[in-house]
């Protein structure tokens, strides 16, 4: 006989055989006891939306200078 009989056919045989269901399987009163969640309230999905308008730029030198320390950088 070929090899690959025993290694496919034996798990089947023996997996065949079993006499009780694993209990991950078997549905327990604890889960009916429990109480449901609580349903989803409607949130619109543009509810934070922010208009946003185009700007003209500004001198980048006001800009690099307002966000660089007082003093500069030593690097």
């Amino acid at each position: 006989m070929k090899p690959s009989l025993f290694v496919v056919g034996l798990p089947l045989l023996v997996g065949g055989c079993a006499s009780t269901l694993p209990p991950d399987v078997v549905a327990s009163s604890a889960a009916v006891e429990q109480p449901s969640a609580r349903p989803i309230t409607y949130r619109s999905p543009i509810s934070g939306y922010e208009a946003r308008q185009p700007v003209d730029p500004k001198p980048w030198r006001t800009q690099n200078d307002l966000q660089s320390p007082a003093n500069g950088d030593a690097s």
